[in-house]
C-alpha cells in the first residue's frame, strides 16, 4: 500500500522549522491538506454525526478532551460525586481482566527471553526482590479514580502488595507483546520488558483502569535486561505523570512510587561506568496501555497474526471507543470528499468502524502533540511503541520541558546525532507514527489506502487547528496572528528566552499605547536577560505591535486578559533540575522534595505564594550531563 505522506523528508507540519538561531522561523506549517464535506443526508444530520468523530467526545475518561483549550489549567472533575463516595480496600477491587479473557495469550508462562508468536500477552508474575520496601509518595486523585480508601496507603503490607512482592488478591498479571519503530527503524518484537500489568479495575462509575507495575521484574520481553527500574527514573515518571495531568494534558497516571530496598546496576551514560543505584517501582494507571506497536507486531508477522490485528482493534473499539461501534450504520451517516483533485470518490466513516477509529486515534494524537508544543514539552523517545492509541502521553523516559527556547532541543542523548525527536520535529513525528499505525491496520485489510491517507489529513488539520487555538490563548489574542507569533518565537530563539516564564510574564503587559520605550519592557525584564541595544529595539518593536493587537475595540480589560492568559500559561512546570534536586535528596533517603513537587504541580497555573523559587531559571549545575539531557537508561 502506498501512503501519500510517509517519508520524513516530505513532512511540513511542524510549526517551527529548524534553522540557525539568527534565521526567521516560518511559524505556520506549509502543508495544510484541504478536504470537503459531502454530507450523505441532510446537513443537520451530518453535523450531528460529525461530532461523533471529534475526540472531545472520547468514550474513555481521558483527563482532558480535545475541545477544552479554553481551560487547559482546570483539573478534571472529581471522578466520584460528593455524598456518593465509595472507598474500597485493595482486596475489594472489582477486577475485570478483559484483555486476558478476550485476546489470545502465550501458552507459556516462563520469563525466558524469546519470540512470542500469535499472542497479545504472556502471563507472568512480578519477580522483583525487595528488602524492606517503602512507600515514597502517592496520588490522591488517582486513588479516587480507583475508589481506593486513603487509609490503604498506611497499611504495613501496602509496599509489598504494590511492588508485586506479595500477590494482590484478584490480580491476573501479564506482560503485553508489541513491536515498534525505534528512531525510524523497525525493531521487531519489543514488549513489556519491565512492566507487568496486574489487571483492570472497574470503579464505582463503571470506568476501566489498568494497573501496571514498572520495574517489577523480568518478562519474556526483557531481552538482556533485568526488568527492574531505578529510583531516579521512577521519580521522574511518577512526578511527570501527575504534573502533565494537572497541566491539562492527556497522560497515563501514577498511583504510587515505592523503593524496593535493593540495588540495581545501571550504566547511566552507556560509557562502561556502571554503578549500583536504588531500585524502585511505579504503579502506573491508564484506561489502557495498548500502543501503536501492539498492532504493528502482528501485522509484521503476516498470515494468522493478521487476524490478531483485527481482534485487537475490535477489543479497543469495544472497550475504549464504544461510541464508534454504536454509531455504525446510523441513519444520519457522515461522508467526506477525500480531497483528491482527480478523484471524486466519497469516504463514508459510518460504514467502517475501523475507518472511524483510525481517524479518531489520529485526531487524539494531533491534539496531544499540540498540547505538548503549547507548554514546551519534549517527549524524547517518540518510537511507535511509545504511542498510546488513546492519545495519551505514555512512557516517561528522557523527557524535558523547554527552558531557554530552542526548537532543536532534545532531552535524549541517544537522539543527539540527528535530533529526530527534538521539540520542533514532534508534530512531524506524530504524523509519521500515524502512518505506521495506519499501515498496520491496512495490512490486515481493516482500512484501505484512502482511509489511511484521510486519517493523516485529519491529523494535520487537527494539529494545526488545536495549536493555533492554544497559541492564540497563550498570547491573549482575540484571533490568531501568524506573523506576530512567528516573530515572537524567532526573537525568543535568538535571545534564548525562557519559554514558560516569558508567557507567564506577558500577561503583565498593559494595553497602553502611550507607554514609553524606557518602560515598555519592564514587565518582561525577568525573562529578557542580557540583550543588547539592537535586540532591545527588536523586542520594543514586537511589544508595540502586541499592545496594538490587544488594545481597542471589544478587547477585554488588562485584568481580564491577564486572568485568561494565566489560566493557560503555567507558572510552574516540572523542570529537569527540579526533578534532579528531588532525586539527589531521595537517593540519600530524604523524600520530602518528591512530595513538595507533587503538591506544587497540582496547581501549576496558580501563583502559590512562597513557592516562587520553583519558577526560577535553572542554575548552572542544571546543564551538566544527566540533568538537562538523559539517556534511556533506567
Amino acid at each position: 500500500m502506498s501512503l501519500r505522506v510517509c517519508p520524513s523528508s516530505l513532512f511540513h507540519l511542524r510549526p517551527l522549522h529548524l534553522f540557525t538561531s539568527s534565521a526567521k522561523f516560518p511559524f505556520y506549517p506549509s502543508l495544510r491538506r484541504e478536504f470537503r464535506f459531502a454530507p450523505s443526508r441532510s446537513s443537520s444530520s451530518s453535523s450531528s454525526s460529525f461530532r461523533l468523530m471529534d475526540s472531545s467526545a472520547a468514550s474513555s475518561p481521558t483527563p482532558v478532551t480535545a475541545s477544552e483549550t479554553d481551560s487547559l489549567g482546570e483539573e478534571t472533575q472529581s471522578q466520584t460525586d460528593e455524598g456518593d463516595k465509595i472507598e474500597r480496600k485493595l482486596e475489594e477491587f472489582n477486577w475485570d481482566h478483559s484483555f486476558v479473557k478476550e485476546l489470545p495469550g502465550d501458552p507459556r508462562s516462563d520469563v525466558i527471553s524469546r519470540k512470542v508468536l500469535h499472542a497479545c500477552y504472556s502471563k507472568v508474575s512480578p519477580s522483583v526482590q525487595v528488602d524492606d520496601p517503602r512507600l515514597v509518595s502517592w496520588s490522591e486523585s488517582v486513588a479516587e479514580l480507583l475508589d481506593l480508601h486513603p487509609k490503604e496507603f498506611e497499611r504495613l503490607d501496602f509496599p509489598l502488595l504494590l511492588s508485586g512482592a506479595k500477590p494482590l488478591p484478584g490480580a491476573m498479571p501479564y506482560a503485553q507483546c508489541y513491536g515498534g519503530h525505534q528512531f525510524g527503524r523497525w525493531a521487531g518484537q519489543l514488549g513489556d520488558g519491565r512492566a507487568i500489568t496486574l489487571g483492570e479495575v472497574l470503579n464505582s462509575k463503571g470506568e476501566r483502569w489498568e494497573l501496571q507495575l514498572k520495574g517489577a521484574g523480568r518478562t519474556p520481553y526483557s531481552r538482556f535486561s533485568d526488568g527492574l527500574a531505578v529510583l531516579r527514573s521512577s521519580i521522574r515518571e511518577f512526578l511527570c505523570s501527575e504534573a502533565m495531568h494537572c497541566l491539562g494534558i492527556p497522560t497515563t497516571r501514577a498511583l504510587c512510587l515505592l523503593t524496593t530496598g535493593q540495588g540495581v546496576i545501571r550504566d547511566m551514560f552507556y560509557d562502561g561506568n556502571a554503578k549500583e543505584e536504588p531500585g524502585a517501582i511505579v504503579c502506573r494507571v491508564s484506561q489502557s496501555f495498548i500502543r501503536f506497536g501492539s498492532y504493528q507486531i502482528h501485522a509484521s508477522r503476516g498470515k494468522e497474526d493478521l487476524e490478531i490485528v483485527g481482534k485487537l482493534a475490535d477489543y479497543a473499539i469495544r472497550h475504549h471507543f464504544p461510541r464508534i461501534e454504536k454509531s455504525m450504520n446510523r441513519s444520519d451517516g457522515l461522508s467526506f470528499k477525500t480531497g483528491d483533485d482527480d478523484d471524486d470518490s466519497v469516504l463514508d466513516l459510518t460504514s467502517n468502524k475501523y475507518a472511524a477509529w483510525v481517524v479518531e486515534v489520529a485526531e487524539r494524537t494531533a491534539t496531544l502533540f499540540a498540547r505538548w508544543q503549547g507548554v514546551g514539552f519534549t517527549h524524547g523517545v517518540l518510537n511507535t511503541d511509545n504511542m498510546s492509541i488513546l492519545g495519551q502521553t505514555i512512557d516517561y523516559g528522557p523527557f524535558g520541558f523547554l527552558d531557554a527556547f530552542d526548537p532543536s532541543y532534545t532531552p535524549n542523548t541517544t537522539d543527539l546525532p540527528g535530533r529526530r525527536y527534538c521539540f520542533a520535529n514532534q508534530p512531524d513525528i506524530g504524523l509519521w507514527n500515524i502512518a505506521q499505525f495506519a499501515e498496520a491496520l491496512a495490512a490486515a485489510q481493516l482500512i484501505n489506502e484512502k482511509v489511511a491517507n484521510y486519517a493523516m489529513e485529519r491529523y494535520g488539520d487537527k494539529f494545526m487547528d488545536e495549536y493555533e487555538a492554544i497559541m492564540t490563548k497563550k498570547l491573549g489574542l482575540s484571533k490568531y496572528n501568524k506573523e506576530m507569533i512567528s516573530e515572537l518565537l524567532n526573537n525568543m530563539a535568538v535571545d534564548k528566552v525562557d519559554y514558560t516564564n516569558f508567557f507567564r510574564l506577558l500577561s503583565n503587559v498593559k494595553a497602553d499605547p502611550n507607554t514609553s520605550d524606557d518602560e515598555l519592557l519592564n514587565p518582561l525584564k525577568a525573562a529578557l536577560l542580557d540583550i543588547g541595544k539592537e535586540r532591545k529595539e527588536e523586542w520594543i518593536k514586537w511589544v508595540r505591535g502586541y499592545i496594538h493587537e490587544v488594545s481597542g475595540g471589544d478587547t477585554p480589560s488588562d485584568e481580564e486578559r491577564k486572568a485568561r492568559m494565566d489560566s493557560v500559561n503555567p507558572k510552574y512546570i516540572l523542570r529537569n533540575y527540579l526533578c534532579q534536586s528531588a532525586i539527589d535528596a531521595a537517593e540519600q533517603g530524604d523524600f520530602s522534595e518528591v512530595n513538595n513537587l507533587l503538591r506544587l504541580m497540582k496547581r501549576p497555573y496558580e501563583e502559590q505564594p512562597g513557592m516562587e523559587k520553583y519558577a526560577g531559571l535553572p542554575p548552572a549545575w542544571a546543564y551538566r550531563p544527566g540533568v538537562c539531557m538523559l539517556s534511556c537508561s533506567s
